[in-house]
């Protein structure tokens, strides 16, 4: 039988824990997000804290730093394994990150557009959707329909827009333009999107309400390109199940999976879908995404709101250790940063957390700084049994209990 029956993957969307070396390629300054929500009043994840996410290098001395005192942790000794990822992947955004995290590394960076679309490709997108676009230029999803919105509402163009990730982003009131619609105009718009302009998504922004007072619905659906060799497909093919929360379906353009259960609501909702699948008999991963740290408050730069969400998480994170089983593990990671505490709006380049903890994982094992998010994949097929070619490198024998 295997050690592990069943693993619990959950990214923490946009979770850094500290600029990485090529920050300033990316054009960030110092960032860290975690050290930024650590100045909120009233801070605290003990359960975190207990899985070691202070721990991990570097975090002790930016806090040291800056002034700030270690938060306290659940229980007196750290529960699992814990260390830091360093992406190799040329982003910084939720496509490059999801997938190196499941062993896709991306050497060659997917296309932005920071002065927008070129004409050509305005002309074929309007040709094969049927409607004008209107805006097409890196913005704020918020500030867009802002500005935007009325002039959508008026005429019926669709809004385009971008921002520095590799994205193509659609918006439309739902009282204008349906959610299947605007949805069905994604898909003619990925379709267009491909080669030299595949960009990593092309995501449905639908929202409600009146000027000035417009508001995202929780209709967002994203449309990837179709990722191929990851160890989710490597799972699925070996018969384990992969189960996606969140916008993992999404992310993967529904790839490797055996079962969706569908976009969250919230985080709330993510983690309510989670708890459930621990009282479910399943033997493989559940990939679960929690994207309301990054959509609703990092790019918003809303640190008192970011360190609320994960205080939260952290008491749901508290009940589903709980519920662990012996043939369970749990991996907790991020996949870019997002400091709330950083100038602009754009994602930061981080390193990310990995803690690691169940009953088959050594308790208090630091493993540094790893040079890939791969390396998350290529532990996870060595953990099934699985071959995974992949230039991650597995940490399975480091952490597992002698």
């Amino acid at each position: 039988m295997k050690e592990i029956q069943r693993l619990f993957v959950i990214v923490l969307d946009s979770l850094g824990v500290g600029a990485a070396p090529d920050a300033a390629e990316f054009g960030d300054g110092p960032c860290n997000t975690l050290l930024s929500l650590t100045k909120a009043k009233g801070f605290a994840v003990p359960h975190l804290a207990s899985l070691g996410i202070f721990a991990v290098d570097g975090m002790a001395e930016a806090m040291k730093a800056a002034g700030e005192t270690m938060p306290a942790a659940e229980g007196p000794q750290m529960r699992g394994a814990f260390m830091r990822l360093q992406e190799k992947s040329r982003g910084k955004d939720t496509t490059t990150g999801h997938w190196e995290l499941a062993g896709l590394v991306a050497h060659q960076p997917m296309p932005t557009y920071p002065d927008g679309f070129p004409p050509e490709v305005i002309t074929e997108l309007e040709k094969s959707i049927g409607r004008k676009l209107i805006c097409n230029k890196p913005y704020s999803g918020t500030a867009v329909i802002h500005d935007y919105g009325r002039e959508h509402i008026e005429t019926g163009a669709l809004i385009v827009y971008t921002s520095a990730d590799s994205v193509l982003q659609l918006a439309a009131h739902e009282a204008v333009v349906s959610r299947e619609e605007l949805y069905e105009a994604c898909r003619k718009a990925r379709a267009v999107m491909q080669g030299a302009h595949g960009v990593g998504r092309v995501i449905a922004r639908p929202f409600i309400g009146t000027w000035p007072d417009y508001e995202r619905t929780a209709g967002r659906h994203d449309f990837s390109l179709e990722p191929s060799g990851t160890v989710l497909d490597a799972l699925k093919a070996a018969g384990c199940d992969v189960i996606g929360v969140g916008k993992i379906s999404d992310i993967f353009a529904g790839c490797g999976l055996t079962r969706s259960l569908g976009t969250n609501e919230n985080n709330a909702d993510g983690m309510k879908k989670t708890l459930a699948l621990q009282h479910e008999d399943f033997t493989g991963l559940a990939f679960v995404n929690l994207v309301d740290f990054d959509m609703v408050y990092g790019h918003r730069r809303d640190i008192e709101g970011y360190a609320k969400a994960l205080m939260e998480f952290d008491a749901s994170l508290g009940e589903f250790l709980q519920g662990m089983k012996d043939g369970d593990a749990l991996f907790i990671t991020a996949d870019h940063g997002c400091d709330p505490g950083a100038p602009g709006t754009d994602h930061t380049r981080e390193y990310v957390p990995l803690l690691v903890c169940g009953a088959s994982i050594a308790a208090g094992r630091n493993l540094g700084t790893r040079s890939s998010f791969a390396d998350t994949a290529a532990t996870i097929a060595e953990m099934f049994g699985v071959p995974l070619e992949t230039e991650g490198r597995s940490f399975w024998q480091e952490i597992k209990k002698a």
